[in-house]
């Protein structure tokens, strides 16, 4: 069968065993195809092939539920559910999310982005099914680097003793972003390579094979119960001790062993595990030598697995990361701290340079926060990397644990703003909302990686908490302007103009550059601010150019961001409100490229000069000496 014929899943339930690996097959050609032309996740997918064929046989998902933990994991549930002939335009302006998305199908039963969340929202759905008398199953596919995170626990805890039917799949690749780490993932490897087990395993199945007529029946009676036998051998306590029933560890790229054990598991009248052994990357050796790379990958050669474009500019995690390590050569005292993330951030390069000093906590951004008040409560100073997205999950720890105390712990934010493809989970729009209104905060945005640089060098001497927002888009305006400087709660005036003034922060103060051009062109001078502080604000420079039309400009949503900021100042002073507030509107927004979206939230330099242009021209007509 080809994989363009399967309209449902339903397609897929009379093929042979042969059908079925060739449709594998062509599944993970379409997944290293696609991904290479338009980026994703791709180890994550290629590794759940079998296991998400031998789900949607099983389970008659029309009516039973399936929830993805993060959801990256989802493309080969989209190939199998009608979206084969949209799957093209993944994570393009328009096209399929590369995440659930219940707008794109019915048998996208909860959206996810984040990890964690999978069990909750499972039990959520098997607690209304029960309330309903309906009888369907609930199914959440978990991996192993999800349950580092606090979430999980919770919700096992709660599952374990609601006692309602709930299936969890445990995907364990021993990855989640980066090598998995702490107690769990040393237990699940306890799990996985358990002597005992494996030989009893072996002697067992080699014995009894050898005795006549009943040996192989008995073989299989014992191989299906195998649960029950392994609870004897390897200690699954974990999972028995909250109430859930165990199965596994089993191949997950065994597609009938999975289907047996899936249909033992589907009639379990209780909470169950299923503990599944999977590869990250299998089947396209690029991805199998390099999970790590291909988690979360742009565009690339499918032949070396190289990217098909290269930015001209370093990172700024990579920035970030040498100007770490020049300080904690200086400073003992310096500790980095990351969830999960040390090659995302830039954080494995200071981890090569000093081993001790970074601490990896898993995908527990909570714990982070906290531990890193710790740290510094005990005299060092950590810095904090985190993605701004995900620093979402810790606004409590921000401001019990490090603000009200005054710790000097350093917030890196990355991928702040706009990250494009992965859409709205992702795009990091909403942390100067969770970290303006903090009292004792230092919040700051630089313009390009080298007032990255002279902001890293600046937090060594910083009293109190700080923290830096920057994007996943690097930019260096060295050419143009080449005399940097950085003074907190000081801003920049790159440009003069005495027509208006447009007031920029972080990536969006190179659009500004761009506008101050094109209104230049239209007999406008501009004058442009680098507001490189977010917190405080630069009042002495507020009052001194209140006098001509402000606007703002951010890549954040516009409720309690820096032009509420500077809006609700200016009203206080009884001095003119900024024209207009460039931002983001009160909507989330969808997945594409960076300038797709820029112009889509009418964000582009000529779009902002225009609407400018609407406001000063006949200002400007009626005073031409100006």
């Amino acid at each position: 069968m080809l994989l363009e014929d399967v309209r449902s899943p339903q397609d897929i339930q009379d093929l042979s065993a042969d059908e079925l690996n060739d449709l594998a097959g062509q599944i993970r050609e379409t997944l290293v195809t696609t991904v290479s032309r338009r980026g994703g996740h791709l180890a994550s997918n290629l590794g759940v092939v079998e296991l998400t064929l031998a789900l949607h046989r099983v389970f008659d998902m029309r009516e039973d539920q399936l929830v993805f933990d993060v959801g990256h994991q989802s493309y080969v549930h989209k190939l199998l559910t009608g979206r084969y002939w949209r799957f093209q335009s993944l994570r393009t302006f328009g096209g399929i999310s590369g995440f659930p998305k219940r707008s794109e199908s019915p048998y996208d039963v909860f959206e996810t982005g984040h990890a964690s969340t999978a069990i909750s929202a499972a039990l959520g759905l098997a607690r209304a099914r029960d309330l309903q008398g309906k009888k369907h199953s609930v199914i959440a596919v978990v991996g192993d680097g999800a349950l580092t995170g606090g979430l999980c626990y919770e919700a096992l805890n709660d599952a374990g003793s609601a006692n309602t039917r709930l299936l969890v799949i445990l995907n364990d690749n021993e990855m989640s972003i980066a090598p998995n780490v702490g107690a769990l993932s040393s237990h699940l490897t306890d799990l996985r390579v358990s002597k005992g087990w494996n030989s009893t395993k072996r002697k067992v199945k080699s014995g009894l094979q050898r005795v006549p007529v009943v040996g192989k029946p008995l073989y299989k009676f014992i191989h299906l119960s195998k649960s029950y036998l392994k609870s004897l051998i390897v200690d699954e306590g974990f999972f028995t001790s909250l109430g859930f029933h165990y199965f596994g560890p089993i191949d997950g790229h065994n597609r009938e062993q999975l289907e047996r054990t899936l249909k033992l598991a589907k009639n379990f009248d209780g909470p169950a595990v299923i503990h599944v052994l999977t590869q990250k990357g299998h089947g396209y050796d690029k991805a199998e030598e390099q999970p790590e790379r291909f988690h979360g990958t742009p565009p690339f050669y499918v032949e070396t697995g190289d990217p098909r474009e290269a930015s001209p500019y370093p990172a700024y995690g990579k920035i970030m990361a040498e100007e770490l390590n020049i300080l904690a050569d200086q400073d003992p005292k310096i500790v980095a701290v990351t969830a999960a993330m040390p090659q995302g951030t830039g954080l494995d390069a200071f981890g090569a340079a000093h081993p001790n000093r970074l601490f990896d906590v898993g995908i527990a951004e909570e714990h982070a926060v906290t531990m890193a008040a710790g740290m510094a409560a005990g005299g060092l100073k950590p810095y904090v990397a985190i993605y701004a997205t995900f620093f979402q999950r810790a606004f409590d720890q921000l401001v019990h644990d490090v603000a009200m105390q005054k710790l000097p712990v350093v917030f890196l934010l990355d991928r702040a703003g706009l990250v494009g493809e992965d859409g709205a989970t992702h795009h990091g729009v909403f942390d100067l909302a969770q970290t303006l209104p903090v009292p004792g905060l230092t919040v700051l945005a630089p313009r390009d990686i080298g007032e990255l640089r002279l902001m890293m060098c600046w937090t060594k001497e910083a009293a109190g908490p700080v923290v830096i927002r920057y994007g996943r888009k690097s930019f260096d305006m060295n050419e143009r302007f080449p005399n940097r400087k950085f003074v907190p709660g000081h801003w920049e005036v790159l440009l003069p103009g005495a027509d208006c003034c447009l007031l920029a922060t972080g990536s969006m103060v190179r659009e500004a550059v761009t506008v101050h051009d094109i209104l230049e062109e239209e007999g406008i001078a501009a004058a442009v601010v680098n507001c490189s502080t977010l917190k405080p604000l630069d009042e002495t420079l507020l009052r001194a150019f209140a006098d001509r039309p402000l606007f703002t400009m951010e890549e954040h949503v516009l409720t309690g961001g820096f032009g509420s900021a500077v809006n609700n100042f200016l009203v206080a002073e009884e001095l003119s409100a900024p024209k207009i507030a460039f931002g983001l509107p009160d909507t989330f927004v969808q997945h594409g490229s960076r300038g797709r979206l820029l112009r889509f939230l009418g964000l582009m330099p000529e779009q902002m000069a225009n609407r400018i242009l609407a406001v000063l021209k006949p200002s400007i007509k009626e005073n031409p000496d100006e």
